[in-house]
């Protein structure tokens, strides 16, 4: 059996069982949204039984009342669904509300320019990274990512940039869960944030040089929200025949922490000369 999402899980953070605030059917249907991955037309009540661990008369009990409330698009015959406009409005209501989005757009599509590659903002979800905005330079030829798209926490640059400024308790809880989810890739992992951490404390952003893909370059930068209350992460990237190393680090990398820098600021914007 695969499972992605469940209730109870170590990705589902401050869940012990014991929180009376906790509302398991919440959970559990939030846990069939969650199972839906980018480029998947449809998911029967098996498959997300399948993911989310949970047991199949609950799984069509959840689904028939996300249809109900307009989260799900039933297919009919087919006995399948995919997501319904309730979670797109969703979506981009929560993007409408992220003022980081405006200010870092005209920076980020500047720089997507100046290096020829892709450059994104993102969130952490769990264990993975949501892009909440990606942008492209001129290269013909980038990394094939939208908003919305889910990269890994602990392999990419900036997954590793968000943990490196995470509290050491929070960071740990999260190393313990990817231990969990990956024990057999775990030793890379570990090594991989450590190396992260020391990059962020001395030169202010991370790599991740063919540790997420083996033909994929890209530096991260962590970004505080000004409120203190946000972790953000900011990236810079491509395939690695047209990113190289020598550029990421001497000049994207330095770059990136510069806006990275700005955005943790209120109400600042980056000056271009």
């Amino acid at each position: 059996m695969t499972r992605t999402d469940t209730t109870r899980t170590p990705e589902t953070e401050g869940e012990d069982g014991k929180d009376r605030q906790f509302v398991t059917a919440l959970a559990r249907g939030l846990s069939i949204l969650r199972a839906f991955r980018p480029g998947e037309v449809a998911l029967g009540n098996q498959e997300l039984a399948e993911r989310t661990g949970l047991p199949k008369p609950t799984v069509s009990r959840l689904t028939n009342t996300l249809r109900e409330l307009g989260y799900l698009v039933d297919h009919g015959r087919m006995g399948s669904y995919s997501l319904g406009p309730g979670v797109l409005a969703l979506g981009y209501a929560m993007l409408a509300g992220l003022e980081i989005r405006e200010r870092a757009r005209p920076m980020l599509q500047a720089l997507a320019n100046e290096a020829a590659c892709s450059v994104a903002l993102g969130a952490r979800d769990r264990l993975s990274v949501v892009y909440l905005d990606c942008y492209r330079g001129p290269a013909t030829v980038t990394l094939s990512l939208e908003a919305g798209s889910r990269i890994p926490l602990a392999t990419t640059a900036m997954g590793r940039a968000i943990l490196a400024v995470l509290p050491a308790g929070e960071r740990d809880y999260l190393m313990r869960a990817a231990r969990e989810r990956m024990p057999d890739e775990f030793p890379a992992i570990e090594k991989g944030v450590a190396r992260a951490i020391r990059e962020i404390e001395t030169q202010g952003f991370c790599t991740s040089f063919g540790d997420w893909m083996a033909d994929v370059n890209a530096v991260g930068v962590p970004v505080v929200a000004p409120d203190g209350q946000r972790i953000y992460g900011l990236n810079c990237g491509g395939p690695s025949f047209s990113t190289p190393v020598e550029a990421l680090i001497g000049r994207h990398g330095p770059r990136l922490v510069e806006i990275g820098r700005e955005l943790s600021t209120p109400g600042a914007t980056v000056a271009r000369g």
